[in-house]
């Protein structure tokens, strides 16, 4: 399979409609204040595959499997999209992954509290982990940097799309012919 040389065209409407879409999704998600938005339910399955996924590894693996999942799927989306060039899969697949880091900072902070709901313990991952290696008095501090990361990738994504659709734009106008 030929790599294209150039991306995939963002119109007008097109990339108007989406970049509205996502300003939407991250009013919406600024607005949240459960930690858990609508397409975390796909991504609690893929963490939760992650853990078996992972299990080959031993314990810590596992216990990072989930997350890992969660980060990998949408990376290897993202990878799928940039190899074809394809403007608007690639961005919806970068915004999931950075999305994600919402949901994976928002359980590490709570660490120490376990005051979130967990799927199949009393304990959560991020408890086991930063136990282990000896930042379970940071989590909050990590947990929040992580979400700033998750709300930094966002943005970008979103930038670059605008940008996308301004040079995208401006190339159609300067292609057409003069109207005399």
């Amino acid at each position: 399979m030929d790599r294209p040389e150039r991306w995939t065209p963002v119109s007008r409407l097109g990339g108007s409609l989406v970049i509205a879409l996502y300003l939407l999704f991250l009013m919406y998600a600024y607005r949240d204040r459960t930690g858990f938005l609508f397409i975390d339910f796909v991504n609690l399955m893929i963490h939760e595959a992650g853990h078996a996924f992972f299990s080959w590894g031993g314990h810590t693996l596992m216990l990072l499997g989930g997350t890992l999942g969660e980060l990998f799927v949408p990376l290897l989306c993202a990878a799928f999209f940039f190899f074809h060039r394809q403007t608007y899969g690639f961005a919806f697949a970068v915004l999931w992954f950075f999305e994600n880091f919402l949901y994976v900072g928002t359980y590490m902070a709570d660490a120490r509290a376990c005051a979130l709901p967990l799927v199949n313990s009393d304990v959560g991952d991020w408890t086991l982990l930063f136990g282990q290696w000896g930042l379970l008095l940071y989590d909050v501090r990590i947990g929040h940097f992580v979400r700033q990361l998750g709300w930094l990738g966002m943005l970008g994504v979103v930038g670059w799309l605008a940008y996308r659709l301004y040079r995208d734009a401006r190339s159609v106008a300067e292609l057409r012919p003069l109207e005399l």
